[in-house]
């Protein structure tokens, strides 16, 4: 039976690594370098943006960025800008490489591709859709000099809408010119009016054509074209936001046409200005290909997400590789062995995170690996699934922990930019060293302190897998008193301190930019820290500097009383946990924070002043906000005080990413300032709050607004709310679990991999044996996927919202076919066809 489309979920998630550009043009021909960043888009709504790099034609980024995709969207772009520093004019725009929604996937191959950057103008920057209804309805008209009429037909023109247009600097004013071509070249215009301040304008305007120039002419309508333009008024031109083309010539007028949506299209090339003025090659106009190159990395996945029932079956299979003896032949094992370890590493330990069973995998698995090692301090150093495991969980479970630990130091450096650079091929003037070793000295003691006293604070469940480990390795290696140490030493800072200092971004332990200067203060410490990790399993308390400059650091720390603490803090880590050491945090841990826009709250009228920029900040204890970072709050919030946390409709303020957070008295209105971070402030507010026991069932979509709710019209500020709450189901670890979710990943993955996973176990009969048991559970779920697509595409009509005309759609693209090589002979064939 197929499922229901309403049951299924498309989730979807994009990683991009910005990494450098080449041959960027320079400023006014005189080889003037400049100041570039970029900003990562959905079509044209900004996501993330890189740092600046200063003076430079050739500029490295090496930034990373990942979010789930909240929206539809048809283009992902990354912009490059030249920085404005001399005057308060704008950041000037380069050019951009923009990547289509439908080739994202052809890039996952964990590889590095270069892009030309791309002029941008009008018709680069067209997005949206409209809604046009056409129709021909039958008229009779007069012949000239008599007082005959003949039977002919009219052409009705209806456009009701459009949606997501561009917004141009911050505006979008839009209206539509509708224009009727016929085949003598004739046209007729006409226009609607102007809509203000919405990129989702409400036209709901009829125009009628004749099908004929006139009576006695042969001329017949040809061409349908609708253009939507932004209203400048008193510049010299409206700038374009899309059209729509449709040809109407010949026995098309005798087909009924029915209202469809459309995507908006750039005008075609001889349609397009001509340019009247030279332009200087590589600028913003010029028609040439030399604005540079951007190298990217990009890893796109589509996932379409069951009930948990579909996955049942796969679900068991894994779980009992926790159980099996040896579980060097599970389904797990050999996911692991030939699929690209990060790739499976996540959903995996998200899986039995979820289900209670990710201590006794990860114990089963090291045990394996500890037990083909000779030489105890290679043990975890190799990227094996174990350690990947390992890196996931830590940063699953130990989130919250981290942040507690370093961010109040982090926060410090953040804040203060004093120098440490203690290289002396880096500074300038060496008598600034020994202040800089002064200034990274007074750091390093600071984060060591800070990380060997939150031993106490360490997650039960981090504790019992470092117990577990511990134990493991003494097994192996009872001679060997340091391995008790190394081995836990070798995750906890290594692989889980050192990379979050290293890039804090990464564990959201900041969200603000951070300079080239912090940055190397960042390695610096970072590399420290992993020394001090070492330091436990090294005989001398000296370890051999790889560089010389940093001998007198690793001097300082590398002695005895921090060997000490660094034991203790182990210790105290992987005890045996069987009764909870968790304690109660005197001290709220920051979950969220950064700049908003709000609504004064208790306002009864609209206007502008109303809205004001503000720092919020959410812990485990509260919601406040302040003018600005590090100020006194203004308002502070009890989480048990939150009742609901909604999406706003855009039609209460016409602003986007609005969201409301309701209190028993009144709401507070905030925007985000883009669609992914209003998603995770709703998500995450909704996911602490959803225990509240006043929490409400109802509630209001839009705002109250001069003395009603523009929802239900209701003139009652307090009235119970007009539409149900969303719901979200609770989780211990990050609030971010969904098994579904992850087991649909691994199905993908084994799809991806099929082939590979029959070359590996070719020859072994006791693993042949595991992929066939794996390989029928995983073609069931497959042959869900196939029955689900034929019902969507049945259920999907050419031209609907959900499937505009003018683009390759993805609902209607052939991209969960089964593989017949699979299936083929296969006893589950028969079951889904």
């Amino acid at each position: 039976m197929a499922e229901g489309t309403n049951t299924v979920r498309l989730v979807e998630r994009l990683k991009i690594k910005i990494g450098e550009g080449k041959n960027i043009p320079p400023r006014n021909h005189a080889s003037t370098p400049r100041d570039i960043y970029c900003t990562l888009t959905l079509d044209q709504e900004e996501i993330f943006r890189t740092l600046t790099v200063y003076q430079c034609l050739n500029p490295f980024f090496g930034e990373e960025f990942q979010f789930d995709v909240p929206r539809n969207f048809r283009f992902i772009s990354i912009y490059v800008f030249d920085r404005d520093r001399q005057t308060n004019k704008q950041d000037k725009v380069l050019g951009k490489v923009a990547i289509r929604r439908e080739h994202l996937a052809s890039y996952n191959n964990n590889k590095d591709h270069w892009f030309p950057i791309k002029a941008v103008d009008a018709d680069s920057e067209v997005q949206g859709k409209a809604n046009i209804s056409i129709k021909f309805e039958p008229v009779c008209i007069r012949c000239k000099n008599t007082s005959y009429t003949i039977p002919n037909k009219k052409l009705v023109v209806k456009v009701l809408e459009c949606l997501d247009l561009t917004l141009k600097n911050g505006a979008c004013d839009p209206f539509v010119v509708v224009t009727v071509t016929y085949t003598n070249n004739k046209q007729i215009a006409k226009r609607t009016k102007v809509r203000k301040k919405t990129t989702n304008p409400k036209f709901e305007e009829e125009f009628s054509f004749s099908t004929c120039e006139d009576s006695d002419s042969n001329a017949e309508v040809c061409e349908l074209l609708v253009s939507i333009w932004h209203d400048t008024p008193g510049m010299s031109d409206n700038v374009f936001l899309g059209e729509v083309k449709i040809q109407l010539k010949g026995h098309q007028q005798s087909v009924p046409h029915q209202d469809a949506w459309y995507f908006l299209q750039p005008r075609s090339t001889r349609n397009r200005p001509t340019l009247m003025n030279s332009t200087p090659p590589g600028t913003r106009l010029s028609s040439d290909n030399s604005l540079g190159s951007l190298r990217l990395q990009v890893q796109y996945t589509e996932d379409r997400v069951f009930p948990a029932y579909v996955y049942q079956q796969l679900k068991d299979l894994l779980l009992q590789s926790a159980d099996k003896q040896l579980i060097t032949v599970s389904p797990l094992r050999l996911l692991g062995d030939v699929i690209n370890k990060v790739e499976i590493a996540q959903p995996l330990v998200r899986i039995f995170l979820h289900y209670k069973k990710v201590v006794p995998v990860i114990k089963s698995l090291a045990a394996v690996e500890i037990s083909g090692v000779t030489d105890s301090t290679t043990i975890f150093r190799g990227n094996t699934l174990v350690s990947k495991m390992m890196d996931e969980a830590m940063k699953l479970i130990g989130l919250q922990y981290l942040q507690k630990t370093l961010q109040p130091t982090l926060e410090l450096i953040f804040s203060e930019k004093k120098p440490c650079e203690i290289d002396p091929t880096r500074v300038k003037d060496p008598n600034a060293i020994q202040t800089n070793l002064a200034n990274l000295k007074f750091y390093i003691q600071r984060i060591f302190n800070d990380i060997t006293q939150s031993a106490v604070h360490c997650p039960a469940l981090m504790c019992q897998v470092f117990y577990n480990l511990k134990e493991c390795a003494m097994t192996y290696f009872p001679k060997n008193s340091e391995v008790r140490y190394s081995v836990v030493s070798g995750f906890i800072f290594l692989r889980f301190f050192a990379p979050a200092i290293l890039g804090p971004r990464l564990f959201d332990l900041t969200n603000e930019p951070i300079d080239s200067q912090t940055n190397r203060t960042l390695t610096l410490i970072s590399k420290t820290i992993q020394s001090l990790g070492n330091l436990v399993s090294s005989r001398s308390t000296q370890p051999v500097c790889k560089e010389e400059y940093m001998d007198c650091l690793y001097k300082e720390f590398c002695t005895e009383s921090h060997r000490d603490a660094m034991k203790k803090f182990l210790e105290i880590i992987s005890a045996n946990t069987s009764s909870s050491q968790t304690k109660v945090n005197d001290k709220p841990v920051t979950l969220k924070e950064g700049l908003m826009i709000k609504r004064a709250q208790g306002r009864k009228r609209f206007g502008l002043k109303n809205f004001k920029r503000r720092y919020f900040k959410l812990t485990t204890y509260s919601l406040s906000y302040s003018k600005s970072r590090g100020r006194e709050a203004l308002c502070e919030i009890p989480l048990a005080n939150i009742l609901a946390v909604e999406r706003l409709a855009e039609t209460s303020f016409k602003m986007k990413n609005m969201f409301q957070i309701v209190q028993p008295e009144r709401a507070l209105y905030v925007q985000a300032a883009n669609c992914v971070e209003e998603k995770e402030w709703v998500d995450l507010l909704t996911t602490i709050c959803q225990t509240n026991g006043n929490r409400l069932m109802k509630y209001h979509p839009s705002a109250f607004i001069n003395g009603e709710w523009m929802c239900c019209k209701s003139p009652v500020e307090l009235a119970q709310g007009c539409a149900n709450v969303s719901q979200q189901d609770s989780n211990n670890y990050h609030l971010t679990l969904d098994p579904e979710r992850d087991l649909q990943r691994i199905h993908s993955l084994f799809m991806a991999h099929s082939d590979k996973l029959d070359a590996y176990v070719k020859g072994q009969p006791v693993l042949e044996q595991v992929l066939e048991e794996l390989r029928a559970v995983v073609v069931n779920i497959e042959l869900k996927h196939r029955s689900y697509k034929k019902t969507l595409d049945r259920n999907t009509k050419y031209g609907s919202l959900a499937s505009p005309i003018g683009d390759d759609n993805y609902l209607l693209a052939s991209r969960m076919n089964l593989d017949r090589q699979m299936l083929r002979g296969r006893p589950t064939d028969s079951s889904g066809s």
